[in-house]
């Protein structure tokens, strides 16, 4: 029964899994892992965000985004302020992170960025551990105890009890 339960619940898990991963897809979304303060007290460092990528032209002054910098880092702050760029789908976004005091030191030319949907804080951690090696190698040894198990076949004591009790719950239903 418990063995039932756990399969049913590992199998409910991955069709979740796949559904969020083609809808991850199809969207355009992602997750960006906060290590510093900059966006602090909103996303504290340590925060996993979920972004999603858009055009630039689709965001406005106070709107928190991601932007990619050519040889560096992504940077995620708040914008601050938006202008024209040199063709329609490109803006000029000044931003600023909610503890910096001033306005990162240039602004960015962008044609797209990726907008913060929402973060939840402290789950960095976690989802770092989830690469470790010794973590992955401990959830593929258990799943594949609990698949070896669901699977082993059974001695035909156990079938046949197994067999009966079910003939007989549809026995005592039928009457």
């Amino acid at each position: 029964m418990l063995g039932e339960i756990l399969l049913w619940l590992a199998a409910i898990g991955g069709v979740v899994c796949m559904v969020l991963v083609i809808v991850a897809f199809a969207a355009n979304i992602t997750l960006m892992m906060f290590r510093t303060g900059s966006m602090a007290p909103t996303i504290p460092a340590g925060s996993v965000a979920v972004v999603q990528s858009v055009a630039a032209s689709e965001v406005g002054v106070g709107d928190i985004v991601t932007v990619d910098r050519e040889g560096d880092l992504p940077v995620t702050h708040r914008i601050t302020s938006i202008s024209p760029g040199a063709v329609d789908e490109e803006r000029v976004i000044t931003m600023r992170g909610d503890a910096n005091a001033a306005d990162d030191a240039s602004p960015y030319v962008v044609r797209t960025v990726r907008v913060v949907l929402f973060s939840v804080p402290g789950v960095a951690t976690a989802i770092v551990a989830m690469g470790d090696p010794v973590v992955l190698g401990g959830l593929t040894i258990g799943a594949t105890a609990l698949v070896v198990w669901a699977f082993w076949p059974r001695s035909p004591k156990a079938l046949r009890a197994r067999s009966e009790a079910t003939r007989n719950e549809a026995t005592e239903a039928e009457r």
